[in-house]
């Protein structure tokens, strides 16, 4: 007897073991998962395959429905027996919109999308109860508050049927993502729902809005009251969601140091963790082809270059770089304003160098915009009738020159012109004479509906794309795509074709935009102000010589930054071919420090802690 006792305990071990040990769930809440409209997007995405590879069918993420971007991205599944589709199932049931799925996107995660359009029709009552159960006020509050707000009421109904579906005795982590995706978390907290939560700051709301408006924002930083800013800036919703998110919630955590500063100040709260971004490098690998790549969109590039400036005046195209800076439109925050001008610097120091060399630097940043500029588009569609009878000429010249030298006994050269018809002459003379002009090339690609600062900067300082400048601009307001007309090329084909991206941000609590260059092997400023640069000067010590140059921007004022970042311009230009090519191989080779897989285990580290946090 004392023997079948004994194996029966043995046997309930077992079993209890096997019960505890069960693996977490874990969802990932994010008004960009499924939707592109900002930074975040590329960090929910990137990162789904490391995600996926650590916690397979565990993991799952929750968007906002949205028809246009769904169509394209998610794949419905209703008859599915996993235990998020039961779950949707029983709330769509119930009238509540939730989409069970996969995302179409490298790995393949489990997706849940909710259609908060229907939550909107009780949006007053929902306001009310965010009044009465956080007092939080949304007066006066921006439309995108309403939606937050209704998608938050879904996510919270489904987190709480979810948890109470799922085994009792495994554990589930909700991490949100900024405050647009973490009004639910407040009423998980308010009705003690068992989950373990992680809430990440990628940017504070009040710390975009001063940063871009005053000068002495880090100087300043900790005598701001946070209640008195948001009142000022109009934004007391945001801010009291995101602030009591990060109150309530077992781990906060932001993308960078430089941020964290930010949270104790506007939150209150010391962040937990920092989680740096990074890429799904594979993604972006060329298998040791970046140089054939980056000559490849290059002639991309000199296409445009040709088509926009030499109707007015030419210069050697092998003694060209090209630099460009692209993001949001914030002019100060993401340091257009230094940019341009350390550029207007840098073209003096050229000319009075007299280097042969010309810089093209494209700005790529959407503003609102009527239409391509129609001048822009005739000049190059005119540049193309040029080429397409060029093509036709040397099409019938080496018709004509074959038959010759064939039939010639003569072995000199024949006189190439007189296989050229009277047709073709006439016509390349007459469409060549259509398009030269004596007017500048447009600084600006489409018109705009507002002048902006970019502008103004061109027009007050006479940088106007003259022929005797050394520095060229093309400010192009809107995305580059392979259906623009403009280029042809996907914006990440037309990085690979440049020489150095520009980015030396004001505030910038992580910064994409330099980390894309690397990883295509591609040369970069930064700034010690973006989370990405501050990250990087703890990293390694050596970074500008592995092609990553960070400006000085704490410790110094405006005009010593534009020296420096200006400086830092005029050394790139004077390398010679053969050291940009080392540079691009040094950024390349250092570009898996970046990869999720060596990354993710931040992650890895936040979840850990939410569940030790939540079960004490």
């Amino acid at each position: 007897m004392a023997g079948i006792r004994l194996k029966r305990e043995q046997e309930e071990t077992v079993k209890i073991t096997k019960r505890t040990t069960l693996k977490p769930l874990l969802f990932e809440v994010a008004w960009e998962v499924c939707n592109q409209v900002g930074g975040i997007y590329t960090v929910i995405r990137s990162k789904v395959p490391s995600m996926v590879e650590e916690w397979g069918e565990n993991y799952c993420l929750i968007g906002p429905y949205f028809p246009q971007t769904a169509s394209i991205e998610f794949e419905r599944i209703d008859e599915d027996e996993s235990i998020f589709s039961r779950v949707a199932q029983n709330l769509r049931n119930q009238g509540i919109d939730a989409f069970y799925g996969r995302w179409l996107v490298t790995g393949n995660p489990n997706i849940i999308l909710v259609d908060f359009q229907q939550a909107l029709s009780k949006i007053d009552q929902l306001k009310f109860d965010l009044w009465a159960n956080h007092k939080i006020s949304t007066l006066n509050s921006e439309p995108l508050v309403s939606s937050v707000i209704a998608f938050g009421s879904m996510v919270k109904s489904y987190i709480t049927a979810f948890v109470s579906a799922k085994p009792k005795n495994q554990e589930c982590i909700v991490h949100f993502h900024e405050w647009m995706a973490s009004s639910a978390l407040l009423d998980l907290k308010k009705e003690n729902v068992n989950v373990s939560t992680v809430f990440t700051t990628h940017a504070t709301m009040l710390g975009r809005y001063i940063a871009g408006n005053r000068d002495d924002f880090y100087e300043k930083l900790s005598t701001f009251n946070w209640e008195n800013e948001a009142k000022f800036y109009g934004i007391e919703a945001q801010a009291g969601i995101e602030r009591l998110s990060a109150q309530y919630c077992n781990v906060l955590t932001t993308v960078s140091e430089v941020t964290a500063r930010e949270c104790e100040v506007f939150y209150g709260r010391t962040c937990d963790l920092i989680l740096p971004n990074g890429l799904n490098i594979t993604r972006f690998a060329a298998t040791h082809e970046f140089q054939n790549l980056h000559l490849k969109y290059k002639q991309k590039i000199n296409q445009f270059v040709m088509g926009h400036f030499f109707q007015s005046y030419s210069w050697d195209l092998d003694n060209t770089l090209y630099f460009f800076t692209s993001g949001r439109y914030e002019y100060k925050n993401k340091g257009y304003d230094l940019t341009l001008e350390a550029l207007k610097r840098l073209n003096f120091k050229i000319v009075q160098s007299g280097l042969d060399i010309t810089v093209v630097m494209f700005i790529i940043t959407r503003n609102p915009v009527f239409s391509i500029d129609p001048q822009v588009l005739q000049s190059r569609a005119v540049m193309e009738e040029i080429e397409e009878t060029c093509k036709s000429i040397e099409k019938e010249v080496g018709e004509h020159l074959f038959h010759a030298s064939a039939s010639n006994e003569d072995t000199t050269m024949p006189d190439l012109n007189q296989f050229v018809s009277e047709y073709w002459r006439l016509r390349l003379r007459r469409t060549i004479q259509t398009w030269k002009t004596k007017t500048l090339p447009r600084t600006v690609t489409h018109i705009l509906k507002e002048k902006d600062d970019i502008v103004r900067f061109f027009e007050q300082t006479n940088l106007q794309n003259h022929q005797q400048d050394r520095v060229k601009f093309v400010y192009h307001p809107d995305f580059i795509s392979a259906t623009n007309p403009l280029f042809g090329l996907e914006y990440s084909h037309f990085v690979r074709g440049c020489h150095l991206g520009i980015f030396p941000s004001y505030y910038e609590p992580w910064g994409y935009t330099p980390l894309e260059c690397i990883v295509r092997g591609i040369p970069t400023v930064t700034s010690d102000l973006s989370g990405f640069g501050d990250y990087i000067q703890g990293l390694m010590a050596d970074h500008e010589n592995m092609g990553i140059y960070v400006v000085n921007r704490k410790d110094q004022n405006f005009n010593k930054a534009a020296d420096q970042l200006a400086e830092i311009l005029f050394k790139f230009v004077t390398l010679s071919r053969r050291e940009r090519i080392m540079q691009r191989n040094r950024v390349e080779n250092i570009s898996d420090i970046f990869d999720w897989t060596n990354l993710r285990s931040y992650y890895d580290t936040a979840h850990d802690l939410a569940l030790k946090k939540r079960g004490r």
